[in-house]
């Protein structure tokens, strides 16, 4: 979840920069949605390229499955990631000094969230990268740890402001709850695939709660 805390600094790093400098915000804005895919290698990303394609093909669970391990990007993908990076444009082209500090707790908590996720839902596969991570893991001692760090995001998101706050913990725990019922009801628990997906969309849904609030 620390990696969140990096993201945002950068984010607050390159903000400031621009304001220095009086750069134009487009290239603020554009700047700001590659800092989280540069960082990560766009390993998120393409967890959510990979499930927009398997939802779209409206094929049968295990075909579904198949698709996540295509390596090749369908028609799904190129439209959900177009549509997923015009939408961040519109959001974080509204974002202000003020929000950066919130903004980063949001990376944080949408990070843990994950990583609670990992070690509690359901995983679809006996194989895989999330299983490795997974089946390395102490599940008991990590979903306590992850328990801390959500409880803390959520207390330092409602000091920092509260209804902008209390609007990106409720996003980011409908995105959650989403999670949890598609990746169980489609594929029969969750991937690494479709833990990246979530980590995008929850992302993008709680930075919305602040950023319009």
């Amino acid at each position: 979840p620390l990696i969140g805390a990096v993201i945002g600094a950068c984010t607050g790093g390159w903000f400031y920069l621009t304001k220095l400098l009086s750069l134009p915000q487009s290239l603020r804005t554009s700047v700001i949605l590659l800092i989280p895919v540069l960082i990560t290698g766009g390993i998120h990303l393409d967890g959510l390229l990979d499930t927009a394609d398997a939802i779209g093909s409206h094929k049968s669970r295990q075909e579904k499955l198949e698709i996540l391990k295509d390596s090749h990007a369908g028609a799904f993908a190129v439209i959900a990631g177009i549509c997923y990076f015009v939408l961040a444009y519109g959001i974080f082209a509204a974002m202000k000094w003020e929000d950066i500090l919130q903004l980063g707790i949001c990376f944080v908590l949408s990070r843990a969230l994950s990583a609670l996720a990992l070690v509690c839902f359901p995983k679809a596969k006996g194989s895989g990268l999330l299983r490795t991570f997974s089946d390395a893991a102490a599940n008991k001692r990590v979903a306590a740890v992850m328990a801390v760090y959500i409880l803390l995001c959520c207390g330092a998101l409602l000091l920092t402001g509260w209804q902008s706050g209390a609007a990106a913990i409720i996003l980011a725990g409908f995105v959650f709850g989403w999670y949890y019922t598609m990746s169980k009801r489609m594929f029969g628990g969750i991937t690494g695939d479709l833990a990246g997906c979530f980590l995008q969309i929850c992302e993008l849904a709680a930075a919305m709660g602040v950023i319009l609030l």
